[in-house]
């Protein structure tokens, strides 16, 4: 078991609570990559409005079945496929992925517009230059205009931007671009409570979904993001990612200090996070029966503790078995994922290595449950509110938090 102590770099992470995973910049393309691209993000875009994948017959519209033309072509090419692979979030180029056969074969998009009888923009092989229809730029601006909507509850928010533009302002707070150390450029790590400017506003993660059920492949969250001019939108996770990723300046605003994570007592214009909770388990396992007061689980989450934990006994995170919540910690305009990690990470040497098999008998070893008394776990807990939790570290042997 690697033994758990803070280091320069979990200094860095206390102050700005996570990481980012690193994307390289994009490299300088032809125009036919460009084109494969851009008629890619095309798909995308169809995946992301109707949650499928686009589908060949005569009763779909030219642009479905132009799309889906398009991604047979694209599975099909190895360059093709080698070229957008590092953005297909949405796994259409997964060989899992069923899609219909089509009702005839068309290798390019000038067959089928031929065969459905649509004349030919004038500029070869881009497709945005068809008469009648809008460019891929001016429907990407509609689409972004007609996804926000107006913030009814905006006078609930305004207190927030007012004291993120004051503290920008006093040097409180500070813009970072969304690259690591040597200049790259980093995918964004988003949570709720998260704040970040793209496009030129600002932007305030509001709420997080609970579950990772959203989205063409049920495997991203659903965000509503509010911004400075006073309108929010519904969006997936990975839609405020790429749009980040995009825009050159896209930054996060982050604290200029470690300072305290969180308030005991909320104040009127603080949202709330979420919930740190920690669980004892009920299961019948021998080595939960003999430790039962010092197995605890330690999670978060943004919605009700009781809704998340009721079919505990269902599922291999829980051991299978009932939990009982001993403890819970409300947290306020923090990031939930960012402080999990710091928690994980500091009991990391008392993590629980426990294998307990799934509902089909596959074995499972859960990774949340750690040997910790909870009088220590409440000990961390006001250690990160004040910013000293940085000076020590978690002895499994002694069960107590020495000086590091």
């Amino acid at each position: 078991m690697v033994k758990s102590t803070f280091t320069q770099e979990d200094d860095k992470l206390l102050a700005e609570l996570g990481v980012v995973v690193e994307k390289k910049k994009k490299a300088a393309m032809t125009p036919r990559q460009e084109r494969i691209i851009a008629g890619f993000e095309d798909i995308q875009h169809f995946v992301e409005e109707y949650d499928r994948p686009p589908l060949h017959g005569e009763n779909r519209d030219v642009f479905e079945r132009l799309y889906a033309t398009r991604l047979d072509q694209i599975r099909t090419q190895d360059e093709s496929r080698q070229l957008i692979k590092a953005l297909d979030y949405q796994g259409l180029l997964s060989d899992n992925l069923k899609i219909a056969e089509p009702d005839a074969e068309y290798e390019t998009d000038d067959e089928l517009l031929a065969a459905l009888g649509v004349e030919r923009p004038t500029k070869e092989g881009d497709i945005a230059f068809l008469r009648h229809v809008k460019s891929q730029a001016e429907r990407k601006a509609a689409e972004e205009i007609a996804s926000r909507t107006p913030c009814k509850d905006f006078e609930k928010f305004k207190p927030l931007f007012d004291k993120v533009q004051s503290d920008l302002k006093h040097g409180l707070v500070e813009a970072k671009l969304l690259e690591d150390q040597k200049g790259q450029s980093v995918m964004a790590q988003i949570n709720q409570g998260d704040w970040f400017i793209v496009n030129g506003q600002k932007a305030y993660v509001a709420k997080l979904s609970d579950r990772r059920i959203h989205g063409f492949d049920n495997n991203d969250y659903r965000l509503r993001v509010i911004y400075d001019n006073g309108t929010e939108s519904d969006l997936l996770l990975r839609s405020l990612q790429k749009a980040l990723y995009e825009d050159e300046a896209g930054r996060r605003i982050i604290s200029r200090s470690a300072g305290p994570l969180f308030d005991d007592v909320a104040e009127e214009e603080d949202l709330a996070s979420g919930t740190i909770y920690v669980l004892r388990s009920k299961s019948n396992h021998p080595v939960i029966e003999e430790n039962r007061a010092v197995i605890h689980k330690i999670g978060i989450t943004g919605g009700d503790v009781k809704t998340r934990v009721s079919n505990a006994k269902l599922d291999p995170t829980y051991l299978m078995a009932e939990v009982e919540i001993v403890a819970t910690y409300d947290l306020f305009n923090i990031s939930r994922g960012k402080l999990e990690n710091l928690l994980h990470r500091f009991f990391e040497s008392a993590r629980l290595e426990i294998e307990v098999p799934d509902r089909f008998g596959n074995p499972v070893i859960p990774q949340e449950w750690f040997l910790v008394p909870l009088p220590v776990i409440n000990e961390v807990v006001e250690k990160i509110k004040d910013g000293s939790i940085a000076g020590y570290k978690y002895d499994r042997k002694k069960a107590m938090l020495v000086k590091d």
